[in-house]
């Protein structure tokens, strides 16, 4: 098992990445033997969602909340709760979920700076400051503006959708929407329901209406919009920064 070490502070920061899935998963972690703890947590979960879905497999192409039974995996119940909370189809809180339940292992084995990104999605906790940058379709902003986390944010999931790439179910015209909630099932969810909100020619407009989305989806926090050179912002956000190059 291969890992990276830097410090953040005078904490040594050892990172892994692996692809789980069709994700690129990315652990950073003050506790090594956690990193291994929280990859293996990862993949049992991902293993549960498998076969649920071989035998429900309906629930790949939901585009609302669906019901699920109260023995289904712990995995398909958080996904459900996070789908009904932003009315979008449990596929839309997958990534976060996961992250989610890859920082809970980090943190029962006793980590200070925990960070989990799967593809993107981002559940982290951390006793120091960190920097997360946001990536945008809109050039002159992204990797440029990020937040910074601190240990009154924590713990916090941070999640981006976006309506300008064929990745993803999206029907929003959004270059970016970021959310910032209670954890990043909850923040995946929402940012696909507010950027389906983000619609019609006049981006200001479209922008006012996605953050009023935000408003009332439970767990979330704040959320960041971005659209044709403009930006919308909601909540209680972490630090706003801007990332060197």
């Amino acid at each position: 098992m291969m890992m990276a070490k830097k410090k953040i502070g005078d904490m040594a920061i050892y990172e892994y990445g692996f692809i789980l899935g069709n994700s690129k998963v990315h652990i950073k972690c003050d506790k090594k033997d956690a990193i291994l703890a929280s990859a293996e947590e990862m993949k049992r979960h991902i293993k549960d969602l498998s076969d649920y879905i071989k035998k429900n497999p309906q629930i790949l192409y939901a585009l609302e909340p669906l019901e699920v039974e109260p023995e289904a995996p712990q995995i398909i119940r958080k996904m459900a709760y996070a789908s009904k909370m932003a009315n979008v189809g449990p596929m839309a809180s997958v990534a976060g979920a996961i992250a989610d339940f890859g920082l809970e292992a980090l943190l029962r084995m006793g980590s200070n700076i925990a960070i989990v990104e799967d593809g993107g999605e981002i559940s982290a906790s951390t006793t120091e400051d960190i920097p997360i940058s946001i990536i945008t379709s809109e050039r002159k902003l992204s990797g440029k503006i990020g937040l910074l986390i601190t240990n009154d944010d924590s713990p916090i999931g941070i999640a981006t959708s976006t309506g300008k790439t064929d990745r993803v179910v999206s029907f929003g015209e959004a270059d970016s929407v970021t959310v910032v909630a209670e954890n990043a099932a909850t923040a995946d969810a929402a940012a696909t329901s507010i950027c389906n909100a983000i619609v019609g020619l006049n981006a200001a407009r479209s922008i006012l209406k996605g953050l009023e989305r935000a408003k009332n989806i439970r767990g979330v926090r704040g959320a960041i919009i971005i659209r044709n050179g403009q930006v919308g912002l909601v909540g209680k956000l972490p630090k706003i920064i801007r990332i060197r190059d």
